[in-house]
């Protein structure tokens, strides 16, 4: 295991992220609190440090479980939570949700008794909910870093051009900025190359990916069967798209040529992007955290990240695709783009 500097800090945290979404068994596919502490031992010992949890997390047994694995050792550990979603408790209270201060408060204070510390090392916003200033967000959460609460913030599942905008505006009022950006990435989900991973590269903001292996379809399981279980189920996530489907296949033929497993191709493909990228990967059985963790003792060739990219049919669309057009090119630079040597580029 090797670390990352998180975004622009100095924090040091694990290359793998470790989810805790599945500790617990409130919403009917996550794992005991015996399993759930075996694989917390599993990553310890592998030497991670990285944990990822939420305020709503299995009804907050999730931020319990950790709370729990953690004590003697507190420190060893970067725990990341979130807040913004709902109180499944008081769903006709209007202030028991969003980005506001109240519920800001009112979550962190929780998620402090659950994790049984005196600090959260970093604090995603979980996702914009557009009612809130980005002033009041902003300066909610620097109070709350000045307090000593809160370590670091992060944000998730938001816009680019809100993070651009809440960033600059910390920046210009001497607050701290978000250091993380969490958003859903994979090989057959690549929307977030659009804008999202340019202003992470460009504004020096940790990438943590969720879903990297898509809900479970990019481990292998499902590729051959028409009938799927868990979080990949109708109930839950909804069917996977025959296209998904075939795009597990192909990631599926890799692994087989390289003779490992796909789940461990999914995450190394994210790990392998350009700028600070760092999977989050959760699992329900300590088979699959021995497979997922397997993926650090080798990285994917260059021809293999070049086979995986052309799997999924994507196109990066306007202004990128536009402007990286060789004729758009040549307009703005005649005939001498190919001999500047671009450090900006990204």
């Amino acid at each position: 295991m090797k670390f990352k500097l998180l975004g622009k800090s100095g924090l040091r945290v694990s290359e793998l992220f470790l989810g805790t979404m599945t500790f617990g068994e409130d919403w009917g596919w996550g794992c005991s609190k015996d399993v759930a502490k075996q694989v917390f031992n599993k990553y310890s010992d592998s030497g991670g440090n990285f944990i990822d949890t939420a305020d709503n997390y299995a009804n907050g047994t999730s931020e319990k479980f950790v709370g729990e694995f953690i004590q003697g050792d507190r420190d060893r550990f970067v725990i990341a939570t979130k807040y913004t979603l709902h109180n499944v408790k008081a769903k006709a209270d209007p202030n028991q949700g969003g980005n506001h201060r109240k519920n800001l408060i009112r979550s962190v204070n929780g998620s402090l008794e659950r994790l049984k510390t005196d600090y959260i090392d970093l604090l995603y916003l979980h996702m914009w909910d557009f009612t809130t200033p980005l002033e009041e967000v902003m300066n909610s959460l620097n109070n709350l870093i000045s307090s000593g609460k809160v370590h670091y913030i992060g944000i998730s599942d938001t816009p680019a051009w809100i993070v651009t905008r809440t960033n600059t505006l910390a920046e210009q009022r001497g607050w701290n900025p978000f250091v993380a950006f969490q958003f859903p990435y994979n090989i057959g989900r690549r929307d977030p190359e659009r804008e999202i991973m340019p202003m992470c590269r460009e504004l020096d903001i940790a990438m943590t990916i969720w879903a990297p292996l898509a809900a479970g379809l990019l481990t292998g399981k499902y590729s051959s069967k028409e009938e799927v279980s868990g979080r990949l189920s109708e109930k839950f996530w909804g069917k996977p798209s025959e296209q998904a489907i075939k795009i597990a296949q192909k990631v599926d033929i890799i692994a087989k040529e390289i003779g490992c497993n796909s789940s461990q191709v999914a995450l190394n493909w994210v790990r392998q992007q350009k700028g600070i990228c760092i999977p989050i990967f959760s699992v329900t059985k300590l088979h699959q955290f021995e497979e997922n963790i397997s993926c650090l003792d080798y990285t994917l060739s260059d021809d293999h990240m070049q086979r995986l990219n052309e799997i999924a049919e994507f196109e990066i669309g306007f202004p990128m695709g536009f402007l990286n057009s060789k004729s758009v090119l040549d307009l703005i630079h005649g005939e001498t783009y190919p001999l500047v040597l671009n450090h900006r580029l990204k």
